[in-house]
């Protein structure tokens, strides 16, 4: 392979120890957590550790919190549907299949969107998530169990796969969501509450992560963090964290894949996102086409089959055989600052983004690991 894949340090925290390290921390048992009572788990999504620094101004609070080792890594690909499933299962894409954000149904044509294909393809939440959800286990045992969020998400295909067993309490704005989750611990002995915010991934999609309104909303997040920390018990700690950075593709950095491109000669199906396409091609066309597009993207991008990819751990230690299945043939995932189109789609919308994620880099996949309340690390 000519360009070796980025390493993570033997000592990197993965986004997979989270609640674990949280639900470990209410029993007085977490290597890097002080015990609480209760616990909240604060998920910004879109809130890249590098894009947080680089706005450090836009966040007196959370940089002024955040130490040198308060960060993990997220899980490959580094996108909502894969991140958010692996943190609330403990598990690699690999063991739970979710493996991006679009991927084929095996033995079909059909690629779903994994956050809405579940109404939209008959996706079953018991099954097609494969990992016994965390938050389910810990109601299961007894736990005071909630989830924290918009109203519109509850009841979803996507909820059910990865938030089931918790009490789901719906609250439209960020105050709103930040004064209930507060509320919750305040009331109930040994609980977890995940209290959840899109906003952010929302405004960095549409304008990008380094555009003024992204600052903006970033200082509401900002403020919404403080206030928590404000409103909870003393004996009761939270973590910030996010499921994947974010990286700025103006159009003019956009590589649009037309009728007749070579690099889409004996390919059926793209999909994954932008920035992490799964291809699936032709029977036996792979070797072929990972060829064509090493040859002409491998300067930018990281490039492998399926075998590759599992043999370099890339979706966990093990992948199961029903899982492999879900995977692209051909990997491509972007190193430098572009994102790859279907440009012969119909629908062009997503071509509007601006903010995007998926791939290897540090600035997708580096996230805070900020430790607020009784979980806050001495002054």
């Amino acid at each position: 392979m000519p360009l070796s894949l980025p390493a993570d340090p033997p000592t990197a925290r993965s986004l997979t120890g989270v609640v674990p390290d949280m639900l470990a921390a209410l029993s007085g048992r977490s290597p890097s957590l002080k015990p609480a009572r209760s616990a909240v788990l604060m998920v910004v999504d879109g809130l890249g550790r590098l894009n947080l620094s680089a706005r450090a101004g836009h966040a007196r609070f959370l940089s002024g919190r955040m130490t040198k080792k308060d960060h993990a890594r997220t899980v490959f690909p580094s996108t909502t549907a894969t991140a958010l499933t692996s943190l609330l299962t403990g598990t690699d894409a690999g063991e739970h299949g979710i493996v991006g954000y679009r991927v084929r149904i095996p033995g079909t044509h059909d690629a779903p969107n994994q956050l809405k294909g579940w109404e939209t393809h008959g996706l079953d939440p018991l099954t097609w998530q494969r990992a016994l959800p965390l938050l389910e286990r810990e109601a299961l045992d007894g736990r005071p169990v909630f989830v924290v969020s918009r109203p519109g998400y509850a009841g979803t295909g996507f909820t059910r796969a990865i938030q089931r067993g918790a009490q789901f309490v719906g609250a439209d704005s960020l105050d709103d969501r930040v004064e209930t989750a507060a509320a919750l611990t305040g009331s109930h002995d040994n609980a977890l509450v995940y209290l959840y915010t899109p906003e952010l991934d929302a405004t960095g999609h549409a304008h990008g992560w380094e555009s003024d309104a992204w600052s903006d909303r970033l200082e509401a997040v900002d403020a919404a963090a403080r206030r928590l920390e404000q409103l909870m018990p003393a004996d009761v700690g939270a973590l910030l964290t996010a499921d994947h950075g974010m990286v700025d593709v103006p159009r003019h950095r956009q590589v649009l894949l037309g009728e007749g491109d070579a690099l889409v000669e004996d390919v059926e199906i793209v999909a994954g996102e932008p920035r992490m396409l799964h291809l699936y091609t032709a029977a036996d066309a792979s070797g072929a086409v990972r060829d064509r597009w090493e040859r002409a993207e491998g300067q930018r991008s990281w490039v492998l089959t399926r075998g590759e990819a599992i043999e370099a751990g890339l979706f966990g230690t093990s992948v199961a055989p029903e899982v492999a299945e879900r995977i692209g043939d051909v990997l491509v995932a972007a190193r430098a600052g572009i994102a790859y189109y279907d440009d012969r789609e119909a629908d062009k919308k997503a071509q509007n983004m601006v903010g995007q994620h998926g791939s290897l880099t540090d600035q997708e996949r580096l996230v805070p690991l900020i430790r607020l309340g009784a979980f806050a690390p001495e002054a």
